[in-house]
């Protein structure tokens, strides 16, 4: 539906989103790693990291030495590792985008909290729809997803770049396209609970986030913000904005010079 590439969302409370800078390194890593090894030892890693409903409730077992951690673990375990580039990728722009203001909102260590426990309730979601199902669930969207419901719920108003149909920039108050993509996965969930993308993992993940937010964010920290922030105008070499014939600020795309 689109892809998001700028917000002008300022930090508030923290200097740098060291828990999303970090989970972000460590996603890559897995990634690299998978794809550097052989692909049945890549296939064997999917199975020992990813969570496996069937194997959750008791419904079958993991042959002998491809167990890599504790079951249980696997509730989190699965969102750290992903089938290619862009499944990867597409995470990761998510979490690079909308990660650093929800951690700014939660402190460090609440978001990782936060993040861990929004991927445990996809996984979990994931497990009450399919309990039978031997196939690994794998992948960060579960976590991404909670990411996506407390940013709109903090955020609603400030406008964020996306590319809308991987063709089209715009700059849109966040409510919209974040609305539009959690009632897709809803709808998707409905018409499609069997699919290959697990839309059970990201309602779990959504559901979570919101419920979530309203606990773990700093004291004063206000929901649906009022503030309508626009991305700020590529400015010249002598710092002043850029202009327009009439005297206007001109707003620019924010991957120019000026970008902060």
């Amino acid at each position: 539906m689109f892809i998001p590439l700028h917000d002008a969302n300022t930090l508030k409370h923290i200097k740098v989103q060291w828990v999303t800078l970090a989970l972000i390194a460590l996603n890559v890593a897995v990634w690299l790693f998978t794809t550097l090894e052989s692909e049945l030892a890549a296939q064997a890693t999917t199975v020992g990291l990813g969570y496996i409903p069937a194997i959750a409730f008791g419904h079958a077992q993991l042959a002998e030495g491809l167990e890599i951690v504790p079951e249980p673990l696997t509730y989190l375990t699965y969102a750290f590792v992903h089938m290619g580039f862009w499944h990867l990728a597409s995470n990761m722009v998510f979490l690079w985008v909308f990660g650093d203001n929800v951690e700014d909102a939660l402190g460090h260590m609440r978001f990782l909290l936060f993040y861990l426990l929004c991927a445990a309730a996809g996984a979990l979601c994931h497990g009450f729809l399919t309990t039978t199902s031997e196939a690994p669930l794998v992948g960060a969207s579960g976590a991404i997803s909670g990411v996506v419901a407390a940013y709109v719920m903090l955020h609603p108003r400030v406008r964020v770049w996306v590319l809308v149909f991987f063709r089209v920039p715009l700059p849109l108050p966040a409510f919209v396209p974040l609305l539009l993509w959690i009632g897709q996965q809803f709808f998707m969930l409905a018409i499609a609970p069997d699919g290959d993308v697990s839309w059970g993992a990201h309602v779990g993940g959504i559901l979570a986030g919101a419920a979530l937010i309203l606990v773990l964010r700093r004291p004063g920290v206000p929901l649906f913000d009022r503030q309508i922030v626009t991305p700020r105008a590529v400015r010249d070499d002598s710092g002043a904005a850029a202009a327009g014939t009439d005297g206007r600020t001109v707003q620019r795309l924010p991957w120019g010079r000026g970008r902060r």
